[in-house]
């Protein structure tokens, strides 16, 4: 137990860089505050102790705006930064090295007995505002966006941003926790690559449009059935924008 308040406590030297001192970590920090709150609850909870640890929580939520469930698992060297208005389930499980903003719930959909909570994997960033819930499965190292509602498992080493959320992978590339803000806008590349293939069929209709009119039907039909060829077998000449479009489609499943 003591090794693990230890490492709660490093952890907000090595990501927060207005952490000055151990007796201003100690004493403002509300995160820190209310994992050591939770390591006690969740020891009662666990010894079958009934009302106390529930107490303890409500305790522990008045005081850092951070409701954590007593039932809830917290690895080690977790921060949580600010805090408020984070809500944690009963049957959540956050994984080591995760790193939690304000206003995240990990929450359950419904009454249902049993494991209703998210599994959030090691080194994880969830940031401020995101909603995680129900039985689902959070890789490592993945990168939640602010404001994203997650609804379904999201495998490891990706991205997730939007609502509902969409998965980006970004496997291989090795990002800092810090830099949750750096997130990419997969709705603006869609909306680029449309806009692009639009300006396109445009310029193809006005060059139809000089022509006779027989000829331009037979032009037009040409095209039409050409594009529709090289949409379908995803030509090299608009594979990067089919591409796009494909993941972001894809993505709509969570």
């Amino acid at each position: 137990m003591l090794s693990i308040l230890r490492a709660d406590f490093r952890i907000i030297f090595e990501r927060d860089p207005a952490a000055r001192n151990w007796l201003e970590v100690l004493f403002c920090y509300p995160g820190l505050q209310a994992l050591l709150f939770h390591r006690l609850a969740h020891w009662l909870y666990t010894l079958g102790l009934p009302f106390i640890p529930r107490l303890i929580s409500h305790l522990a939520r008045f005081l850092t705006g951070i409701e954590i469930h007593p039932g809830a698992v917290i690895g080690q060297s977790v921060f949580i930064d600010h805090g408020m208005g984070v809500v944690i389930g009963e049957t959540a499980i956050v994984g080591d090295y995760a790193l939690i903003y304000q206003g995240v719930t990990l929450g359950g959909t419904g009454k249902e007995c049993g494991k209703r909570h998210p599994t959030v994997g090691e080194n994880v960033v969830v940031g401020a505002g995101a909603k995680v819930l129900g039985n689902i499965q959070i890789g490592n190292n993945v990168r939640i966006g602010a404001g994203s509602v997650v609804l379904r498992d999201v495998p490891s080493d990706c991205t997730v941003v939007g609502v509902p959320g969409r998965i980006i992978y970004r496997s291989g590339v090795r990002v800092a926790p810090l830099e949750h803000n750096n997130l990419p806008d997969s709705e603006a590349e869609v909306i680029r690559a449309l806009v692009d293939r639009i300006e396109a069929l445009e310029e193809q209709i006005q060059t139809l449009q000089r022509t006779n009119s027989s000829a331009k039907t037979l032009v037009l039909a040409g095209c039409v059935a050409s594009n529709q060829a090289d949409f379908s077998q995803n030509a090299p000449v608009c594979s990067l924008k089919d591409k796009a479009i494909q993941q972001f489609l894809d993505g709509a499943g969570i």
